[in-house]
């Protein structure tokens, strides 16, 4: 009996078992991103007068600063999944025999080649690399890493990192002065009444007049550039990759809970949970004036606001996959999921090629069939076809991107 317990404990640990409802929700996440091939803007233009389209297309487009579309929940969902199946993937590598050692240095691999696909996304078609850090590869990358060692401590080590994380990222906005009268509005594209701006202690926070920004006008200034970075477009920002990191951290906690020994019924309620106080919190920390919630340069209001999405959206996914176990119409997003990077670059590097190839195949005036106002939105679901068609070919033959 003594030589059979020692034989068992010698087995390496049984591998855990993958969660359909993580692979579902990555690809729901990953099926809105692939879905503006559907340019449902278009189509609502098209029908002005039409409730439905301007709601869809609404919610196909990120808002202009403070607020919450459907789409915007794209990268921050895809954040907090990276944290919630990290657990799962530390353990399924120590029932291989790895090291932590050896997956330490795979971790900071991985963060480089994550932030140079996103550097090599962004440069497609550009005379030269262009050297910008906003992708949601980069800011998963830039942060990475330190999510990982992270996935080695406490509970409450966590926490506070996700603390640290929010208030220090708020006193340094807080802290950084407003824009004074001699402003160079005109250089950063706005007015200094732009709609959007907000007034008082909340003016931190405004586009291209922050932290942020201020830090990139320098940083991205020390790479090879065609001329110099002087704002983004969109007020994206290389540091938002910091609340980026506690987005990643709460999903490390979610997926902590998951890997734990509750109950199912427990595990959902606690996400619900969760996924409240987060809006709650979130939503009051932008109506008091405190901290605006802004997606486009990760405020820590946003970073709970969108983080209490999230929680709930991985909720409803495993309460329904695998807790009620309706697995079998979730197959089409587990065909994403399961591929997640490869989907990502599709979109950004597959649209035209499927597409152009669909009008020559079928002809240019095909698609005008349809009518006027919905030519541009069969055209994007063909395209849109074509890329799920190649990924269930990859995952029929069992062809899975990682990095």
């Amino acid at each position: 009996m003594e030589e059979s317990a020692a034989r068992k404990a010698s087995l390496p640990a049984p591998m855990p078992e993958r969660l359909t409802s993580l692979d579902a929700y990555r690809g729901f996440v990953m099926f809105l991103m692939m879905a503006e091939v559907l340019r449902l803007r278009a189509t609502s233009e098209a029908f002005p007068e039409s409730g439905f389209w301007s709601f869809l297309a609404y919610h196909q487009s990120h808002v202009a600063w403070v607020g919450c579309s459907l789409h915007d929940l794209i990268q921050p969902s895809f954040s907090f999944i990276v944290g919630v199946a990290l657990p799962f993937s530390i353990v399924a590598r120590s029932a291989r025999g790895q090291s932590r050692q050896r997956m330490t240095l795979h971790a900071f691999w991985r963060a480089l080649l994550l932030i140079l696909l996103g550097v090599f996304l962004r440069s497609t078609g550009a005379p030269q690399t262009y050297w910008t850090f906003e992708d949601t590869l980069s800011q998963i990358g830039l942060g990475y890493g330190f999510l990982f060692l992270l996935g080695f401590q406490s509970v409450i080590v966590q926490w506070v990192a996700v603390a640290v994380l929010l208030v220090g990222y708020w006193l340094a906005f807080a802290l950084y002065p407003l824009p004074g009268p001699a402003f160079d509005w005109v250089a950063i594209g706005l007015a200094p009444d732009w709609a959007h701006n907000a007034t008082g202690f909340a003016a931190h926070w405004n586009k291209n007049t922050n932290l942020a920004w201020a830090f990139d006008t320098w940083f991205l200034n020390l790479f090879p550039r065609a001329s110099t970075f002087i704002c983004n477009g969109g007020g994206y920002a290389t540091l938002s990759f910091i609340p980026t990191l506690a987005t990643m951290i709460l999903g490390l906690l979610a997926g902590g809970l998951l890997q734990s020994d509750r109950t199912k019924k427990d595990k959902v309620r606690l996400l619900v949970i969760a996924g409240l106080a987060g809006l709650a919190l979130g939503w009051l920390l932008g109506a008091l004036g405190i901290c605006p919630v802004v997606k486009r340069i990760w405020t820590p209001s946003w970073t709970l606001f969108s983080g209490g999405w999230c929680v709930l959206l991985l909720a409803l996914f495993y309460a329904v996959i695998d807790w009620a176990k309706i697995k079998k119409s979730a197959f089409p997003l587990v065909v994403i999921g399961m591929n997640s990077i490869a989907a990502y670059c599709m979109a950004h590097l597959f649209e035209n090629f499927i597409g152009a190839n669909l009008k020559t195949h079928l002809g240019q005036d095909f698609f005008k069939l349809f009518g006027a106002g919905h030519e541009q939105l069969f055209h994007g679901a063909a395209v849109l076809l074509g890329f799920w068609l190649i990924l269930y070919w990859m995952y029929r033959r069992r062809i899975f991107l990682r990095i």
